[in-house]
């Protein structure tokens, strides 16, 4: 798909950042609907097949957090934050909920078309729909890489991970494509450097904490006792390895 069939939801209540974000995006062939609130951006949402979404942190009424938690739970869209940089627990919060990547305001524009160009690209090779309406579970899909490893089966092909008695566990774009990299490199420790690279696109800095997030939600969907870990473990002042037998 290219970018001007892709719709941008910039859900934020600031009327100039609004008006600049549309200028911008609208330039670089992209599609753009805004809103300034919660209601306005469900509305945009039933309304219209969004693929990714700029979700600003401080809104009135219901805050950035909430709704991203919303988006997460019904839709397959893209997420990036827009937070100031004194916000960094809300930023970790907005990561541990289901947001893909965030951009820091104020922001550089290449910077910020650079993360959507990238979070689009890693739904794109997750295999996923990326509109909002998400893309059928259960749909047969040709070619299909499936690796197996404890009670899980992954398939790379469908965008899938599901229990050896067929439950499906949903991943967003970015759990996708760490586990991917797991199962990429087993017994190999992987440095938050080269995984920031990988799922992100940026080098690791070390207050930077969206990596051992994004392993923590990856956790919680994989491991009985994420206290201790035996599917992903972690190799301190190293990285992460990637612990289970996978058979394919």
């Amino acid at each position: 798909m290219s970018e001007e069939q892709r719709h941008i939801l910039i859900v934020e209540d600031e009327i100039h950042t609004r008006k600049l974000l549309c200028l911008y995006l609208d330039a670089q062939g992209f599609t753009t609907s805004t809103a300034e609130n919660g209601d306005e951006m469900r509305q945009k949402l039933a309304e219209n097949t969004i693929d990714l979404v700029l979700m600003d942190l401080v809104l009135p009424g219901e805050d950035g957090l909430v709704l991203t938690r919303h988006i997460r739970e019904k839709y397959q869209a893209g997420i990036i934050i827009l937070t100031s940089k004194s916000d960094t627990v809300d930023r970790i919060v907005g990561l541990e909920i289901g947001a893909d990547d965030y951009v820091t305001k104020p922001f550089d524009e290449r910077e910020l078309l650079a993360r959507i160009r990238s979070v689009l690209s890693r739904l794109n090779r997750s295999g996923g729909e990326t509109s909002a309406g998400g893309s059928d579970p259960h749909s047969a899909l040709p070619g299909r890489n499936i690796v197996r490893f404890e009670n899980w089966l992954f398939d790379l092909g469908a965008r899938r991970l599901m229990t050896a008695e067929g439950t499906i566990t949903e991943l967003t774009s970015s759990e996708y494509n760490l586990l991917a990299e797991f199962v990429a490199n087993p017994g190999i420790v992987l440095s938050r450097d080269q995984l920031s690279n990988t799922i992100h696109n940026r080098d690791w800095e070390p207050l930077d904490r969206s990596i051992d997030v994004l392993v923590t939600r990856l956790r919680r969907k994989l491991e009985g006792d994420t206290r201790h870990p035996t599917i992903i473990k972690t190799v301190r002042g190293s990285g992460y390895v990637f612990s289970a037998e996978i058979t394919r």
